[in-house]
Parts: C-alpha cells; sequence; structure tokens
C-alpha cells in the first residue's frame, strides 16, 4: 500500500475520531506542536523512520518530547502509529490531515505569485474575487516574482490563472512565430 493512501487513511481516522468525540480543536493545535518539532529535527524524523527503532522505543521519544505539550486522545494516537509500524509517516500523516479537514471545512490553498508586492487592498480585494470565483474560503500565500514584469499568477490546485506580462508577451511571441 502507498504512503499516501497509508496516511490519509489515518488521518481520516484521526479527524472522524475527533469531530464524534468533541475534541477537534484540541487535535489540530496539538498536530501543529508535533508538526513544528518534526519540521526542526531532522534527526527525530530519521529515527522514526527507521527499522533498527522499535515501536516502544519511538512511543518512549514521543512521551519525553511531547509529555507536557499533548493530551491523551493524542498520545493514544501516536502509540497506535508507533505499534503498526507507521511512525515514519507521521508527518505525512499531519500534512493529509489538514488537507481532510480544510476541504470539509470549504477551504483551498491558492498560491499568487505578483510581479511587485500587493498593497493590502490589492490583496483582500483578489483573495474576495477568488472566493466568489471558487466558492470558497481561500487561504493565499503570497509572493514576488520580478520576472512575471507585471502582473499577477494564481495557482488553485492544478489550475493556473496567469495574467503576468511575461505570459502575455510570450504568448504575442508564439503567435509572430507560428
Amino acid at each position: 500500500m502507498s504512503s499516501v493512501i497509508t496516511s490519509r487513511r489515518y488521518a481520516s481516522a484521526l479527524l472522524s475520531a475527533a469531530e464524534e468525540g468533541n475534541f477537534l480543536d484540541q487535535i489540530v493545535e496539538e498536530l501543529q506542536v508535533i508538526k513544528a518539532v518534526l519540521e526542526h529535527s531532522r534527526d527525530l524524523v530519521q529515527a522514526l523512520r527507521s527499522p533498527l527503532v522499535n515501536g516502544d522505543k519511538k512511543i518512549h521519544i514521543f512521551e519525553e518530547i511531547f509529555k507536557d505539550s499533548i493530551g491523551d486522545k493524542m498520545f493514544l494516537f501516536l502509540k497506535l502509529v508507533c505499534r503498526k509500524k507507521r511512525a515514519g509517516l507521521l508527518p505525512e500523516m499531519i500534512d493529509e490531515f489538514q488537507i481532510l479537514l480544510d476541504d470539509r471545512r470549504g477551504i483551498i490553498n491558492v498560491d499568487i505569485t505578483s510581479a511587485v508586492k500587493l498593497s493590502d487592498e490589492q490583496s483582500c480585494e483578489l483573495v474576495r474575487r477568488l472566493e466568489v470565483y471558487t466558492g470558497k474560503k481561500i487561504r493565499p500565500k503570497m509572493s514576488e516574482n520580478e520576472r512575471l514584469i507585471g502582473g499577477v499568477s494564481v495557482k488553485i490546485g492544478d489550475t493556473i490563472f496567469d495574467g503576468s506580462i511575461s505570459h502575455q508577451l510570450e504568448r504575442f511571441r508564439q503567435a509572430l512565430v507560428a
């Protein structure tokens, strides 16, 4: 079974349990804590992925690191993951959990790239229009790329709306060549 499918199954089970038990907000906060620790500790991720470190040792590692920052329900999940020899997939499970949660809440991630930094007013108006277009709440990730020359490029999932001057010039060049 692929790691994506496995990660999604564990994430889905955690999300369902958290919703049914009315402790979703607590789980979301605790997953953010765990994700931050995993992002800043390559050694920890390697230990979790190592087949040489047994499940009980991984559980002990989690207890030592997170004893004051996560609750019993999350510890139960981490113990299950360790006993099922899936601790190495924990970063992917957290990512899948966020994807599933966003989907249930009607939130989509959008990459917005502009040639120059957009003003707050421009950013808000663009986000508002994208929310109307998609019918979902937008979580924008703004960036600048001066190679666009001018304009904005928006990526929603696999769809790209490229209103940049560099893209228009490239289309014009291709039309002239043809």
